[in-house]
């Protein structure tokens, strides 16, 4: 759905601005918590059993190879007593958020001007990330729109910016990201705004830009699970799922990359427990922000089609393509998917040095199912469906917790691959 800034504005401002600790909760601050890295040598159930009984915090999920988790002050000891193979990733995670820096408050532009890189060197509040795509979206009039893709379940608007380049809008087959799928995984909504950003400023002036605008219509999503979002702002910097609340459940929130309507009937990479961070949710497709975010989704593929999907994630650094429900399968085309990759991985690393492990989703990293990836292959008909992990690795360098000082060279690099993946495909 198409709307102009002023609607845009009055629809998400009262929502977006709720950015209070929610009613009768106390904000969780992670204080003289530690983060490890367990070896589960193949077997996550058997360390998980072990460390069942601790108020540990699971970062990760089902990782064949190793667990993150963060443990409370009073309980450190109790864990290294277990004398598992182990590495340190946070001394102390409270520490640590604070340096991630305090959330900066955004002033907005004057009418028609550009927004600031300097946006890109904090993170920022909901509202804020409302603000910045309406400030960029009205400096590039004539080459974007602000869209919508549905509602959250506490009434928050899925918001996006639509970009074209020559032959008008809706005219070219679409690119189509997700950001912030999972509420702590800030770093990739400032991705996915840095990509939009280098899009529409360096259209008139980089001829590489220019080509890949000119083929491609952009379709932009920075923040799908706005609830999480907030949550994670006011409550608690680690929950993952959205805020759906169920009636005769105590837990709260679906993951909403477990309950597209694809292969989620499956058991092996997702939870039926509403407590657990992979919960699915009761039938597939039923979080109000999926139903949307499909909607969304089956429009574009029904239009032009969908070139490529991205789901941008954190953490781990990798590039993962289909399929997350069978480890035995691979896509179609796997051998182009696997050049295309290959190459992505190799100009990320030139700006940094990062390096970017790739392959299938699940026999590279775990098993998903209901999953976005896999809808948009076999639902959606994407040629390409990716899903990103962005830094850290993880392994002693942090978790979800990224320092502010990180935004712009995670968003740089990925600038970097993207210009050479749309350009080859």
């Amino acid at each position: 759905m198409k709307l102009s800034t002023a609607i845009f504005q009055i629809l998400l401002g009262p929502l977006a601005l709720a950015g209070a600790v929610p009613k009768g909760e106390t904000k969780i601050t992670y204080d003289g918590y530690k983060a490890f890295r367990v070896s589960t040598h193949n077997n996550p159930a058997a360390i998980k059993e072990k460390i069942s009984k601790l108020n540990a915090v699971t970062y990760n999920v089902d990782n064949r190879e190793h667990l993150d988790v963060a443990v409370p002050p009073q309980e450190i000891a109790a864990f290294e007593a277990l004398k598992l193979e182990t590495s340190v990733l946070h001394e102390d995670l409270g520490a640590d958020i604070a340096k991630e820096g305090t959330v900066a408050a955004y002033e907005g532009v004057s009418a028609q001007a550009v927004p600031s890189l300097t946006w890109f060197n904090a993170y920022h509040a909901y509202a804020d990330h409302v603000t910045f795509s309406s400030d960029l979206q009205a400096a590039f009039p004539n080459q974007s729109e602000l869209v919508t893709a549905g509602t959250s379940f506490e009434g928050r608007t899925i918001f996006g910016i639509h970009l074209w380049g020559s032959g008008g809008k809706g005219s070219k087959p679409a690119v189509y990201y997700h950001g912030t799928v999972h509420a702590r995984e800030w770093i990739s909504t400032k991705v996915v705004e840095y990509i939009a950003y280098n899009l529409l400023t360096q259209y008139g002036t980089n001829t590489t830009v220019k080509a890949i605008l000119d083929k491609y219509d952009f379709y932009i999503l920075p923040v799908v699970n706005p609830d999480g979002f907030v949550y994670t702002q006011t409550a608690n910097r680690l929950w993952r799922k959205n805020r759906q609340t169920r009636s005769g459940q105590s837990c709260v929130g679906t993951d909403i990359n477990r309950n597209w309507p694809y292969k989620w009937e499956l058991t092996n990479g997702a939870s039926t427990n509403a407590c657990d961070e992979t919960y699915k949710g009761l039938a597939a497709g039923d979080s109000p922000e999926n139903k949307g975010l499909v909607a969304f989704t089956l429009g574009l593929k029904n239009s032009k089609g969908i070139k490529l999907f991205i789901d941008w994630h954190s953490y781990g650094q990798y590039i993962l393509f289909p399929y997350g429900y069978d480890c035995s399968l691979k896509p179609a085309n796997y051998a182009l998917q696997s050049s295309l990759a290959a190459g992505t991985a190799a100009r990320i690393k030139l700006s940094y040095g990062t390096s970017f492990t790739y392959g299938p989703s699940c026999s590279t990293l775990y098993a998903t199912t209901g999953d976005s990836v896999d809808y948009l292959d076999s639902v959606g008909l994407a040629q390409y469906a990716w899903t990103i992990e962005l830094r850290p690795t993880g392994s002693g360098t942090g978790g979800f917790v990224l320092p502010a000082a990180q935004i712009l060279p995670t968003a740089i690099e990925q600038w970097e691959g993207q210009k050479y993946l749309l350009a080859a495909a």
